[in-house]
C-alpha cells in the first residue's frame, strides 16, 4: 500500500551546479558537480552511497552507466529514468530503499541542453506533429485557449503565474531571469505561440542537480534536519491523444485524488506549493485539479494574489521553470527542501513551513506527486 510509506525514507542532502549557459561541460560533468555539492550538504562521502539513479538527459545522455564511471563508483543499484520531474526518480529510490535494494542512493539530473543547442521544436511522428505543433508550447496553448473559453479566463488573470515566479526569482540568486516584470509588462509584451507569451514558456538551461535519499533511521545521524516523504502518488494516460480532452490532462486529476486518499492530507494542511512548468498552463491545470482553485477559477485564484510573496499559498517559490532554470523541475525539490529546513534567503523563506506538495508531469502521458514534511 502507497499510504505505508510515510515517514520511512528522508531526503538528507540536497546541490546543483550554477544554472545557465556552459559550453564544453557535458551533461555527466554537471551531474557530478551537483551530486559533489548533495554529498558536501549531506556530510558524507560517496563511499557511503550504494545507489545511483540518474535521469537521462533531453539529449540521451547521463545514464547510470555513463555518469557512474565519472563519479568512481559501481553502487549496489543503479538504475536509469528515460523521464524527468525528479518525482519518478524519487519514488523510484523509495521503493528501492524499501525493498532493501539499496540504503543510500542519489538522484541526479544533469543536461546541457542550452549549449548544445537541442532543438526542442523538432516534428515528432505524432499526429499532433502532423498537425505543425512541434512544441509543447503548442498543446499548451491550445489547452489555454479552451479554458479561456469555458471559463472566461483573461490574459491579465493568467499572467500572474509568471509575474508570480518572476517576484520570487527576483529573490533568488541562482535565478537565470530576475529582471522585474510587472502584470503591465506581461501584458504589453507579444504572443510567442498565441495565447502564451515568451514569460509563459521555460527557458532551455545548462545544469546539474542532485539528492541523497536514505531511510528514516540513517537519517537521523546525518546533519541536516530530515525531510520526510509523506507521501507519493503516480498515474497515466499514456494512450496519447485518443482520450478526450486531452490538452488539459485530465489524468492529472486521478492522481490529485491519489495523493490526498494515500496521506489524508487536503490542499488547505499545504504551506508551500511546488509545479513543474515548462508552461504557465501546467501552473493553471494544477491549481484546480490539486482543489487550491476551482475548476475553471484557475486564473481568478492566481490573480488574488495567492501565490506571490505574502500570499496564503507560496507557488514555486525558486521561480519555477519560468524564471529560475529548466531542470525538468528537479530544482523545484532542492527548494521545497530548503524552504522545509529554513535555509533559504531570509527575505523568500516562508514563515515556518511543515507540509510541501510538489506535483509534475511527464508531458501529457503521466502525471506525479510528492508530499514532503519536516515530521514523520
Amino acid at each position: 500500500m502507497v499510504e505505508d510509506i510515510r515517514g520511512k525514507v528522508a531526503i538528507v542532502g540536497v546541490g546543483h551546479s550554477d544554472q545557465g549557459t556552459f559550453p564544453g561541460k557535458s551533461a555527466e560533468r554537471l551531474s557530478i558537480e551537483a551530486i559533489t555539492a548533495a554529498l558536501a550538504d549531506a556530510g558524507i562521502t560517496r563511499e557511503q552511497v550504494d545507489g545511483l539513479i540518474t535521469c537521462k538527459s533531453i539529449q540521451g545522455g547521463n545514464t547510470d552507466v555513463s555518469v557512474g564511471p565519472l563519479f568512481g563508483m559501481s553502487p549496489k543499484y543503479a538504475q536509469t529514468l528515460d523521464y524527468g520531474t525528479c518525482n519518478f526518480s524519487l519514488h523510484l529510490a523509495v521503493q528501492a530503499i524499501l525493498t532493501g535494494l539499496a540504503e543510500t542512493i542519489v538522484l541526479v539530473y544533469g543536461a546541457n541542453a542550452r549549449s548544445s543547442k537541442v532543438n526542442f521544436a523538432a516534428p515528432t511522428p505524432s499526429l499532433e506533429g502532423a498537425s505543425g505543433f512541434v512544441h509543447i508550447a503548442g498543446q499548451a496553448g491550445m489547452a489555454l485557449q479552451r479554458h479561456k473559453a469555458l471559463y472566461g479566463t483573461t490574459d491579465e488573470e493568467f499572467g500572474w503565474f509568471a509575474v508570480s515566479e518572476r517576484e520570487w526569482a527576483q529573490r533568488n540568486p541562482l535565478a537565470i531571469f530576475r529582471d522585474p516584470l510587472t502584470i503591465e509588462d506581461y501584458l504589453a509584451k507579444p504572443y510567442l505561440v498565441e495565447p502564451l507569451r515568451r514569460e509563459d514558456v521555460t527557458m532551455i538551461s545548462d545544469g546539474g542537480v542532485a539528492l541523497i535519499v536514505t531511510s528514516a533511521e540513517r537519517a537521523k545521524d546525518y546533519p541536516n534536519k530530515p525531510v520526510y516523504i509523506l507521501g507519493m502518488a503516480e498515474g497515466t494516460e499514456i494512450i496519447g491523444d485518443r482520450f478526450a480532452d486531452f490538452p488539459s490532462r485530465p489524468n492529472i486529476g486521478g492522481t490529485a485524488a491519489r495523493i490526498w486518499q494515500n496521506t489524508g492530507f487536503t490542499p488547505s494542511d499545504i504551506d508551500i506549493l511546488y509545479i513543474q512548468n515548462p508552461t504557465a498552463v501546467w501552473n493553471l491545470q494544477m491549481v484546480e485539479y490539486y482543489g487550491f482553485a476551482q475548476v475553471g477559477e484557475g486564473g481568478r485564484w492566481v490573480a488574488e494574489g495567492h501565490t506571490r510573496p505574502g500570499g496564503d499559498m507560496p507557488l514555486n517559490t525558486n521561480g519555477g521553470q519560468l524564471s529560475e532554470s529548466y531542470m525538468w523541475g528537479w530544482l523545484h525539490m532542492v527548494e521545497a527542501v530548503r524552504q522545509l529546513r529554513g535555509t533559504v534567503e531570509p527575505d523568500r523563506q516562508v514563515p515556518n513551513p511543515e507540509l510541501a506538495l510538489y506535483c509534475s508531469t511527464m508531458a501529457f502521458f503521466k502525471s506525479a506527486a510528492s508530499i514532503i514534511g519536516t515530521s514523520q
